[in-house]
């Protein structure tokens, strides 16, 4: 029997499905793809809190449809963080990074064309949700390599004890399911 965990987001009741990470850990996924609604509405929540911004960064690929409602509604452009190098990138900025929702570690790049752009800049860093922070740090260390300005970090769930950091914006806290 599959259990679920309900929430309510942006005013956007949902119940999200619980899934085993390991015989210890289980988490409630929050995935945003084809949710057109709570995208949408999560995006104009957090705008309203977060700090002043010039450029949005979000790591592939669960961010990305929420950097871009955000960057839709702000009129400010977003740059992905890409798993891997494409033809047209030149001279790209890498990091490695392991995270609670993937079995490997994962590489994200950004291309130069793309960092000559946030150099100096002031850059919100987007996820859809931050739990341990390995996906978060890599994208900091993007922005920092690129010259960019970190002025915010904004997510809209906190899983765990992401919760009770200080240095991230959130619409809501997301338990884990420890055994």
């Amino acid at each position: 029997m599959e259990k679920f965990y309900p929430i309510e987001i942006a005013g956007c009741k949902r119940q999200l499905p619980i899934c085993k990470v390991d015989d210890h850990l289980s988490i409630a996924a929050f995935v945003m793809f084809s949710d057109v609604e709570i995208t949408i509405a999560c995006a104009r929540e957090l705008l309203k809190i977060v700090p002043e911004f010039d450029y949005i960064v979000t790591a592939e690929a669960k961010g990305i449809p929420l950097a871009y409602e955000m960057s839709r509604q702000s009129g400010k452009n977003y740059y992905p963080a890409r798993k891997m190098t494409k033809l047209y990138m030149t001279d790209p900025i890498h990091v490695s990074v392991k995270s609670i929702t993937t079995a490997k570690v994962q590489d994200l790049y950004l291309d130069k064309a793309d960092a000559d752009v946030l150099k100096g800049k002031r850059i919100l860093i987007v996820d859809d949700v931050i739990s341990g922070g390995d996906s978060l740090r890599a994208m900091e260390v993007l922005v920092n390599e690129a010259g960019g300005n970190i002025v915010g970090k904004a997510t809209v769930l906190a899983e765990g004890d992401a919760a009770n950091r200080d240095d991230i914006i959130f619409l809501d806290k997301l338990p884990v399911f420890e055994k």
